[in-house]
């Protein structure tokens, strides 16, 4: 069984290293020194591995007879192709070769039909299943056991439990809005200076009041009562904590 297992992107230096996207969950077995490999188009290979290596997150190989970059350039978009024995299980149980999951039908837990999975998407950190639903539109779903919990090989499905929104974007919850969030904004403010407002009346009858001794004092200190000068003294000592403790 013929599998892609890559693409060649652009050129990397003068020597003629290649970056590849990879499409393989084994790219040291499929893309390692010495790995021939089929192409597509066909009359560009095969190609055999020289060497390789990693470089910012991207995976750099060098073939035999690619000797510099305009050779390079011209592998750009190559697809590189592996044969494998079709009866091939990787050793870990929890992993899947791309041959293998293709063609399962995709499913909820109550077994409602989401679609068919399509292609297997391999970015740098994650893997996602390109899920193609009845209505022809397509799904990307994220390979990770929280949202595709189990794979059926025998029963030829895959089941998933996606979060809201996953599936149909209609579906979302959605925690606040703007609009939400500037409605509350005025509440507060109203609030705020009806609070205020009450604050400044009470503030207010209690000068009136304090006004109304003051006027007592001035009366006793006209009527020349020696005592008064120092008790008009007492209330502003009063108003301030420090003059109190004084």
């Amino acid at each position: 069984m013929q599998l892609v297992v890559g693409k060649i992107g652009r050129a990397h230096g003068i020597r003629g290293d290649v970056s590849v996207e990879v499409r393989t969950d084994e790219p040291e077995l499929r893309l390692g020194p010495g790995a021939v490999l089929l192409t597509d188009p066909a009359g560009i290979g095969p190609l055999t591995v020289e060497s390789g290596k990693v470089h910012s997150g991207r995976l750099l190989l060098r073939f035999a007879g690619i000797k510099d970059r305009t050779a390079a350039e011209a592998l750009r978009g190559t697809f590189l192709i592996a044969e494998v024995d079709p009866d091939e299980t990787p050793d870990d149980p929890d992993e899947y070769y791309d041959h293998q999951l293709i063609g399962l039908d995709v499913v909820l837990t109550d077994g409602t039909l989401i679609g068919e999975l399509t292609e297997v998407v391999h970015l740098p950190y994650q893997d996602l299943l390109t899920v193609q639903r009845p209505d022809g539109t397509e799904v990307l779903i994220p390979f990770v056991e929280q949202i595709v919990p189990v794979i059926d090989l025998d029963e030829q499905r895959a089941v998933i439990t996606p979060p809201p929104g996953l599936i149909d974007p209609a579906d979302a919850i959605v925690a606040s809005t703007r609009e939400d969030a500037g409605d509350a904004g005025d509440t507060e403010g109203v609030e705020d200076a009806e609070g205020a407002g009450e604050t400044a009346d009470t503030e207010t009858g209690e000068g009136a009041s304090a006004g109304g001794d003051a006027e007592g004092a001035g009366e006793g200190a006209a009527a020349g009562d020696s005592d008064s000068s120092g008790g008009s003294h007492g209330p502003a000592g009063s108003d301030g904590s420090t003059g109190g403790a004084a």
